[in-house]
């Protein structure tokens, strides 16, 4: 195609160039450079469409991020009045947005969780999280889960145990990894969840640190509930005792609540179902539902305290940028103002009801697991022996049932998001009831072909 010229490039690009440039000239994430994409010109609400005005329903939150919708008008009238305003000033100077944000984090965060460094997304956060529980306990190394996705920068995919690790290199070095308390799969092989020594919690982290010194580990880190890797939600009792196991040997506990937190397992933070406070929480996505780049690390009070006396090793230029603080200060009155955590509970025992439904009738749902609007749907070949309906981290032909499940949702209008074998349900919080329904209806029918590959 002609491409557009230095005069006419200030023009408004018409479909075709748009996807042009997307495939040509934009780098896009986790894929290899040769998809063909939608172009998507508008969205409101739980809803989004195409530049052929064909809608569709978005399940997944785009990347479990838009707890509030797309559009939502508050946020954008919040940022458009801070742009009039000043669209932005160093970190070290006070900022009328910057210190609202941080007033409201003290607010809503449990416990004793006070001081917030603001970041421009989840793996920020939990990069200065870390760097911060080495410099506060003079210790080097972190453990961290092997279900788990922390971001894609150095650091924090270093801690993350999903397979794009394997892309990493060396730079997880000081990390040390303990499996997850996946009660549908024992890791240990225990067919009753109660006698695995892992989802027990304490039992296995004890042993990994009889083995590697408690002396030297900094901090845990783990997910609250699990996101990416197949929204795993622990056993009552586990995050308790992880807690306990780290207030004895003097481990910062680091709760990474970049997906579960701000309502989403209709909860304002996952750890609160537990009634856990960290020493350090990571969270982003949900905090302005993604509309500027914003993530957050909030520290408990004796931290915030020797950060008083000591250096925080950590900066960036974007660190509570005014329109991002804008934004996040917007969201939380709008979490506040239409009871967003509250109706996400709610919502949430309503698509666990019908999901339930859908299994008694679907004989490749192996199980439904979740809080609130944070659901896994996993599918199996036989709910007797829980093979998957494909293998861990499969792609290309292995992957097949999967991809035909999600595809087929896709040309009826439902956006659906899956790992390996899992589906995961997590559309905006203020999804309508009529809407989720249409999504199980659509959903109900994408399952018939999962159904085929079942034994």
């Amino acid at each position: 195609m002609e491409l557009a010229t230095e005069h006419d490039m200030t023009s408004h690009l018409d479909d075709e160039a748009i996807r042009y440039h997307h495939m040509e000239h934009y780098v896009q994430s986790w894929s290899v450079q040769n998809s063909t994409p939608p172009v998507i010109t508008g969205g409101e609400g739980s809803w989004f469409w195409d530049n052929a005005g064909k809608r569709y329903l978005d399940f997944q939150s785009q990347l479990v991020n838009l707890n509030l919708g797309y559009q939502h008008s508050a946020i954008v009238e919040a940022i458009k009045q801070q742009a009039d305003k000043l669209c932005y000033i160093g970190p070290a100077m006070a900022n009328e947005a910057r210190s609202e944000l941080a007033a409201l984090m003290k607010e809503i965060t449990p416990g004793d969780l006070t001081r917030t460094f603001f970041t421009t997304g989840g793996a920020a956060a939990n990069e200065n999280a870390i760097r911060l529980a080495r410099h506060y306990t003079g210790r080097h190394k972190i453990i961290a889960r092997y279900r788990s996705y922390h971001g894609a920068t150095a650091a924090a995919l270093g801690l993350t145990g999903d397979p794009r690790t394997w892309l990493n290199g060396t730079v997880n070095q000081g990390v040390v990894r303990m499996l997850d308390p996946y009660t549908y799969r024992t890791p240990t092989g225990h067919k009753n969840p109660q006698d695995c020594p892992v989802c027990q919690g304490a039992p296995h982290l004890e042993e990994i640190l009889m083995y590697e010194n408690p002396n030297t580990v900094a901090a845990v880190i783990l997910e609250t509930v699990v996101g990416t890797n197949g929204i795993i939600v622990p056993p009552d009792g586990y995050l308790q005792s992880i807690r306990e196991v780290c207030n004895k040997y003097g481990i910062l506990l680091i709760c990474d609540e970049v997906m579960a937190g701000f309502g989403r397992t209709g909860k304002m933070f996952a750890c609160e179902h537990w009634e856990v406070v960290p020493d350090i929480l990571t969270s982003a996505k949900g905090i302005n539902s993604g509309y500027v780049p914003l993530g957050a690390m909030t520290v408990s009070q004796p931290i915030s305290d020797w950060l008083k006396t000591n250096l925080f090793p950590g900066g960036l230029t974007y660190a509570g940028h005014p329109l991002a603080c804008a934004s996040g200060v917007a969201s939380i009155n709008a979490y506040k103002n239409e009871n967003i955590v509250e109706r996400a509970a709610k919502t949430g025992e309503l698509a666990m009801s019908l999901l339930n439904q859908l299994a008694d009738k679907h004989p490749s749902i192996g199980e439904v697991r979740g809080r609130g609007l944070f659901i896994g749907v996993e599918l199996v070949k036989n709910r007797e022996t829980r093979e998957p309906l494909v293998p861990f981290n499969a792609k290309g032909e292995a992957a097949k049932a999967m991809t035909e499940v999600t595809k087929f949702a896709m040309q009826e209008g439902l956006y659906l998001s899956t790992f390996s074998n899992v589906i995961r349900v997590t559309p905006p919080l203020n999804i309508s009831h009529e809407d989720l329904k249409h999504g199980f209806e659509i959903m109900d029918r994408a399952l018939e072909i999962a159904d085929r590959y079942t034994s």
